[in-house]
């Protein structure tokens, strides 16, 4: 399933170079205050109320965001996250990305009951739907079912024997 991203094209340097003109510098330095806090808070009500409160991320009841876990930067407020959900270890969800030409943005829906391994990156305009497991290591470039279980770069359905 393709992404669902915004694009805009920019003209002259590549699109990284016009982040100042796309969210103010001082959002973005508060919000990396924040999720540095949060990053080595053993809390996990701490950080979720962190997340929840201060950088607007929309996360259900009993979310457990992992030790190192990363929000994206510029627009942590683009991330939903599902009841009972565990993200692991040094995940990082991105709702943005430069590209040389052009910049994306998308929403990132992460549904109920989902359990996403250590060290998974998941990309931008991505749905991962309800109780859908994503091993260690991942890379989710496109949406996943309710309930599969995806692993790899790209993520790809695994065979559970």
């Amino acid at each position: 399933m393709k992404r669902r991203v915004e694009s805009y094209r920019v003209e002259g340097p590549n699109s990284m170079q016009h982040w100042t003109r796309i969210i103010s510098p001082w959002r973005v330095m508060f919000n990396f205050a924040i999720i540095q806090l949060g990053r080595y808070c053993p809390s996990l009500r701490l950080k979720a109320w962190l997340y929840r409160h201060l950088l607007g991320m929309q996360l259900g009841k009993n979310v457990s965001l992992g030790l190192m876990m990363m929000p994206d930067i510029f627009f942590p407020n683009r991330i939903s996250i599902g009841d009972n959900t565990v993200i692991g270890y040094n995940c990082t969800i991105l709702t943005h990305e430069y590209l040389v030409e052009e910049y994306r943005l998308g929403e990132v829906k992460i549904g109920k009951n989902v359990m996403i391994g250590a060290n998974t990156t998941i990309l931008p305009g991505v749905t991962i739907g309800d109780g859908a497991k994503i091993s260690a290591m991942s890379l989710v470039t496109g949406d996943v079912e309710a309930g599969a279980v995806v692993g790899g770069i790209p993520a790809r359905p695994l065979r559970i024997n």
